[in-house]
């Protein structure tokens, strides 16, 4: 079994085809992963620090309790967490 850890498995993972049990993952899926994001990689992006903010919401949310992520956020220099955030992330 190959060792998926690190902020990177979940794409090696899906480069060898295998999840991270080491189970195959069915090609109908990987090819579908692929066409989505290829198309995601070709879309237009709206800024740098919008993107952070996002990828830190959706990851701190697994990390942080909600008035920390907030004050984190605030701290930082961002908005804290928005309405439709904390209804996703923590409800």
């Amino acid at each position: 079994m190959m060792d998926f850890s690190g902020p990177d498995s979940i794409d090696q993972a899906i480069e060898a085809g295998l999840d991270l049990d080491g189970s195959p993952i069915p090609l109908e899926m990987i090819d579908l992963y692929r066409e989505v994001m290829d198309k995601e990689g070709a879309r237009k992006r709206s800024g740098v620090k919008k993107s952070m903010r996002n990828r830190i919401v959706r990851s701190g949310a697994k990390h942080f309790d909600q008035d920390t992520l907030n004050q984190r956020l605030i701290d930082a220099g961002w908005e804290g967490l928005k309405p439709k955030e904390i209804e996703f992330f923590y409800n």
